[in-house]
């Protein structure tokens, strides 16, 4: 007599409501995902503004002709301090506080258009 190899329907059926199970419960973590993301790169943004701020104080301080005067919390004198020299197109920038004098350190709120967490960042003055 012929042996008949495979799986039955009911072996089938129970692999597919386990399935079906395992993604109804991780599917709602997934989209989840979107808003943590978006809040992770408002605070990359915010931490590169407080590192590029420091730096560029440091260069100032040194005697670097190449550092930019910073006294504000405007998306145009902050985007000097970022890699590339402008700000990503969704991200604005937004004051706390600000001080023209040197070496004073203010801090500016990071927002992105889309949605997240807002992130602060600290800027040190550069006149």
């Amino acid at each position: 007599m012929r042996r008949i190899e495979g799986f039955t329907l009911i072996e089938l059926v129970v692999v597919i409501a386990i399935l079906a199970i395992l993604a109804a419960t991780a599917l709602p973590r997934f989209i989840d995902l979107q808003t943590e993301a978006r809040t992770a790169a408002i605070a990359g943004v915010a931490g590169a503004l407080s590192s590029g701020s420091a730096i560029n104080y440091a260069a100032r301080i040194s005697g670097n002709a190449a550092a930019q005067a910073v006294v504000s919390c405007s998306t145009a004198a902050l985007s000097v301090l970022l890699q590339g020299g402008a700000m990503p197109a969704e991200f604005s920038v937004s004051a706390v506080g600000g001080s023209g004098v040197q070496g004073t350190a203010f801090t500016c709120t990071v927002t992105n258009s889309v949605g997240g967490t807002p992130a602060t960042a600290t800027i040190i003055a550069v006149t």
